[in-house]
């Protein structure tokens, strides 16, 4: 007996953060220079003021929701800088 796949509408959501997807390319483009390796201060990163650009831009978002943002956003961040090694050898 074979089942017939889930159709879109049989399915439940189960992601979170929908507003976070809604603003997540706008609110990078905020707060990538935060990642940036020249703007480290003491070899470190500025993520403590990216949580607060993002805090004065959308103050409707829990603070999880932004937490979610920074580390989403390091990521893309972090992954584009190992995109960019791997391209220019």
């Amino acid at each position: 007996m074979t089942s017939s796949p889930p159709t879109p509408s049989s399915l439940q959501e189960r992601r979170s953060h929908q507003r976070v997807r809604e603003i997540f390319i706008e609110a990078c483009e905020l707060i990538m220079p935060f990642f940036a390796r020249e703007n480290r201060w003491g070899n470190s990163t500025l993520d403590h003021l990216a949580y607060r650009v993002l805090r004065d831009h959308y103050p409707e978002l829990s603070f999880e929701e932004v937490h979610v943002l920074v580390v989403a956003a390091h990521r893309v961040h972090t992954a584009r800088g190992r995109l960019s090694r791997l391209t220019d050898s």
